[in-house]
């Protein structure tokens, strides 16, 4: 019996890796052909397709993209700068409120907690969020405007609270009150070196909303000099569609207009650095997301 366990233990442990192996080489599989893509010439692109391997090698997309360099490089920066900004002035905040929210001695955290979750059901809508950005707050061409809306979301408050409640039993506070500490000096030496792997998962989130966002230069931004770099580029192959499709073969650009190739190249370019945060966070990830979303 015990050797017909071990051989089906064995068989199911092939059948997971083969699976797992599946699994990763297709969610690879599309990246690499974006990959393959932006390194191909636009007209092979168009005449055969997506390949794995480049048909006929070109940097065209990526050339055409940082034909002026000091523009990508400067929304490259003002990426980064709200990225960073936004990501540990969001922990802060979310992890405060997660504590907090979790304390049983707090007496209206019952109360907070559901007009947070509240926000999650019903929403005031765009028109009065801008009203309130433009006319009240005046915060028009401002880095502020571009951190200032990601700092606070409901569900990363929620999962920051469970997974403090999970990670940090209340008989560790009680003991440190007795000990004479005060709230900030637990937050700050017990909560959050206990919380890592909720703070990782939750940082992660924060750092892929700032870095994606786009839809905050649109309305908010009239300072090209002030455009996130997702704005930016969706705003570069609006103009060369726009070019391409007028039949304007760029009289300042030279040569037919890559449309193809420059998409992927994008792709590439926007995603390259977001994707290098991963691997450091990733053993965090998956003990966070559960353990803050199943308990409490």
């Amino acid at each position: 019996m015990k050797i017909k366990e071990e051989k089906y233990s064995g068989l199911f442990k092939w059948i997971a890796y083969i699976s797992v192996a599946l699994t990763t080489l297709l969610c690879l599989l599309p990246f690499l052909l974006i990959v393959s893509a932006s390194l191909t010439r636009n007209e092979a692109l168009v005449r055969e397709g997506y390949r794995l391997w480049p048909q006929e090698f070109s940097l065209e997309g990526y050339r055409m993209i940082f034909k002026f360099p000091e523009r990508v490089l400067h929304a490259y920066g003002v990426t980064g700068l709200t990225t960073v900004v936004g990501t540990l002035l969001g922990l802060f905040f979310i992890t405060m409120a997660g504590y907090v929210l979790q304390r049983k001695d707090f007496r209206y955290r019952n109360v907070f907690a559901f007009l947070i979750y509240f926000t999650t059901l019903f929403g005031g809508g765009l028109v009065p969020w801008y009203i309130l950005f433009t006319k009240y707050l005046k915060l028009t061409d401002t880095y502020a405007v571009l951190i200032f809306p990601g700092l606070m979301t409901p569900f990363l408050i929620i999962l920051m609270k469970n997974f403090i409640r999970s990670a940090v039993p209340e008989e560790v506070n009680e003991s440190a009150k007795i000990d004479g500490a005060g709230d900030f000096r637990i937050y700050s030496r017990i909560v959050l070196p206990l919380s890592l792997p909720g703070i990782a998962t939750v940082g992660l989130f924060l750092a892929l909303g700032y870095w994606n966002d786009w839809l905050l230069s649109s309305l908010f931004i009239n300072d090209t000099d002030m455009y996130q770099l997702q704005y930016y580029l969706y705003n570069v192959i609006n103009t060369v569609s726009f070019m391409a499709s007028m039949g304007g073969n760029g009289v300042s650009l030279g040569g037919s207009i890559p449309t193809e190739s420059m998409k992927m190249a994008m792709a590439i370019i926007a995603t390259g650095p977001i994707l290098l945060l991963y691997p450091f966070v990733q053993r965090y990830f998956v003990k966070g997301l559960t353990i803050g979303a199943v308990k409490g």
